[in-house]
């Protein structure tokens, strides 16, 4: 094995070569521009090209006489709350283009704009509490993800990439891209700029790019429209999409960008200790990000910076048996993060503790994409030694990972099939073995109605750990993991089941398993019900899993779950859920012990000023894992959100027990 990790080593460093060798303002109050409606159901979007020597000023307003040549995109449809009728707010979108960047101006009409909430927030924190607008391209135009861009009526910004296989929003990746707002008499206006540098496309004559934007206005509703009807049965945003025309691709698409870092690091303990004395070291680090050719990009990062991770109470709490799963922070692993997505955490990043540097390679076309990264990491985190009934650790040696992820699609008559196979060799220094993981997945969108998704991956293990709680090499272990789930979603019907088994010997040190040597089987079923008095939709879900140990059939946890969600005005959601049907057993040796709670979750919006509130109580007989018994209590939890001057947020919250 170790020749075959040389081997690969060395074919993405050929690769990469030969790739490589072929080579928030307020703005005056504005004229509403000329309308050159193209805002017909089902027709594309329309780009115009701004002239030699035209630059559009750093505002939000459509003043400038670009804006006038720029087709007006002006149908939109209500997505929620669904069957109502739609608001009395007109959506303007116009598209120009220079040769470095793409501008999209939006006009956002309100009919009563004193009552536009456009609140001073943090980066990536625009939400559906917030008059806000989002724009969805997909440069590839195969609709198998999207970057989106948001911008609220005060100018903040947030982006990430909307992936369709699981129809997930990641908003860690942060985009090259500008946004400015301006108010007028009727509403508001954008602006985003998002350079052609920023945005993933294939070589002229490809597939038409795609795009989509959807409008937020809370109100007594909080509503959705968005620039085209999104079927209720659909799997995601992104078959919705529509063709974006008229953009002409700039003749250069080389791209070179160098991101240096410097992190001041203090260490100290408390109570003090002089066998370990506080410690501060200045760390530097850079990330280089090079694209040869449009399909292409290879980043390379030196030292990166770990960064810090956001972990609530009520999360550590509620798990003290398992291993946690932490967000990505760092830039390097952000380039297409989509392609990192498979239907297991099959590639988690968070495992390679603090890399020395790394190298990585991405590419996309109409019908292959992939993306393959070497990293050598230091280590000292943990390496996770999944069981049935918990997550042990040891201490993470140095190691050299080579992972990486291919998919290819191909267009049925219904939607698409996704093939992929993913692969990630690790190698741990001093001769301490190593770990492997390779294996295919499937995407199918078999109709609009039914979508499968499964993965088969293979383990060979031969780093394991001794009983002083170190990796040592020793004689290989190899199993295998297996995971399938078929859904099916109409407009008030959804189904679905999955099973996922994993091998007792299964390991996977550059994923996430926090579990092994269980077989997990689960199904759901909700029905729904609209316009149900106040209430916008109602619906009944019963849930449903059973994971028991591979050797024996030992009960591990079963649970049946009857609940209730409803959702109405003022951002209302409640969901009741009871467990009185749940099981849970600490080690193969302990009982089952018997819950029987009621779980109840409620969030909304009373007013502008307190965007959100939530109400969390848990009440009956719950499993205490570490006396292995039930007891009787309640665990009860508020978080407010307010905004008592503008700029100023405030976030109190309280768990009682």
């Amino acid at each position: 094995m170790q020749s075959l990790f040389s081997a690969a080593a060395l074919a993405l460093t050929c690769a990469l070569a030969s790739v490589c060798s072929s080579a928030a303002a307020q703005g005056p109050a504005q004229t509403a521009p000329a309308l050159i409606s193209v805002g017909e159901p089902g027709s594309p979007f329309q780009a115009a090209r701004l002239q030699p020597g035209e630059a559009l000023p750093a505002s939000g307003s459509l003043d400038h006489p670009a804006w006038r040549r720029a087709p007006v995109y002006d149908r939109f449809f209500v997505h929620s709350p669904r069957g109502a009728t739609a608001p009395e707010h007109r959506t303007e979108v116009r598209v120009l283009y220079s040769d470095t960047a793409l501008y999209i101006g939006l006009n956002l009409l309100d009919p009563r704009p004193e009552e536009i909430r456009g609140p001073l927030v943090r980066r990536d924190t625009v939400n559906r509490t917030q008059d806000f607008a989002v724009v969805y391209i997909d440069g590839i135009g195969q609709r198998r993800s999207a970057q989106f861009f948001r911008i609220n009526a005060a100018g903040i910004l947030a982006d990430g990439m909307h992936t369709a296989s699981d129809d997930s929003e990641d908003f860690s990746p942060d985009f090259d891209h500008d946004g400015w707002v301006a108010r007028h008499a009727q509403g508001w206006s954008a602006v985003l700029r998002v350079p052609f540098s920023t945005l993933r496309y294939g070589a002229a004559g490809a597939e038409p790019w795609r795009i989509m934007v959807a409008r937020r206005i809370p109100r007594d509703q909080f509503w959705l429209l968005t620039s085209a009807p999104i079927p209720p049965e659909s799997s995601t945003f992104i078959t919705a999409l529509r063709p974006l025309q008229g953009v002409s691709l700039p003749s250069g698409s080389g791209l070179l960008t160098l991101r240096p870092g410097l992190t001041l690091r203090s260490q100290s303990q408390s109570p003090a200790d002089p066998s370990a004395p506080a410690r501060s070291r200045l760390e530097a680090s850079v990330d280089l990000k090079w694209r040869p050719l449009p399909e292409v990009v290879v980043d390379a990062t030196l030292r990166p910076d770990f960064s810090q991770v956001e972990l609530a109470v009520a999360q550590l709490q509620g798990n003290t048996r398992f291993a946690l799963r932490f967000p990505e922070k760092r830039p390097f692993f952000f380039e297409s993060s989509d392609l990192l997505r498979s239907p297991t955490d099959a590639l988690y990043t968070r495992s390679l503790t603090e890399p020395q540097w790394g190298l990585r390679g991405t590419w996309r076309s109409p019908t292959v994409q992939g993306s393959a990264f070497l990293i050598n990491d230091k280590g000292g985190g943990y390496t996770l030694l999944p069981g049935p009934f918990g997550t042990d650790a040891v201490v993470q040696p140095p190691s050299t990972t080579l992972a990486g992820r291919a998919q290819t699609t191909q267009q049925t008559s219904q939607g698409q099939v996704q093939w992929g196979w993913l692969s990630a060799l690790r190698r741990y220094e001093g001769d301490r073995g190593g770990n492997d993981v390779t294996g295919p997945d499937l995407a199918w969108q078999i109709d609009p109605n039914w979508r499968l998704r499964a993965q088969w991956l293979v383990a060979r293990t031969d780093a394991l750990p001794t009983a002083s709680g170190e990796l040592a090499r020793g004689e290989a272990q190899t199993d295998s993991r297996v995971v399938a789930r078929v859904v099916r979603r109409s407009d008030l019907l959804e189904l679905s089941a999955a099973i996922d088994q994993i091998g007792r010997r299964f390991r996977h040190d550059t994923g996430f398993v926090a579990q092994n040597g269980v077989r997990s089987i689960e199904a759901r079923a909700g029905f729904g019900w609209r316009g149900v008095g106040p209430l916008n939709e109602v619906w009944l879900n019963l849930d449903g899993n059973r994971v028991s140990a591979l050797d024996g059939g030992t009960v591990v946890q079963q649970q049946f779950m009857p609940g209730l969600w409803m959702s109405g005005p003022h951002n209302f959601e409640l969901e009741v859920q009871w467990r009185g049907l749940s099981e849970v057993r600490s080690s193969d040796q302990a009982p089952l012990l018997r819950e029987n709670y009621l779980s109840v979750w409620s969030v909304f919006t009373p007013m502008a000023q307190m965007p959100f509130v939530e109400l969390r109580a848990q009440v009956g007989r719950r499993a205490d894992m570490v006396a292995n018994t039930v007891r009787p209590g309640a665990r009860l939890g508020a978080t407010l959100r307010t905004r008592p001057w503008p700029g100023v947020e405030l976030d109190p919250g309280i768990t009682v027990e």
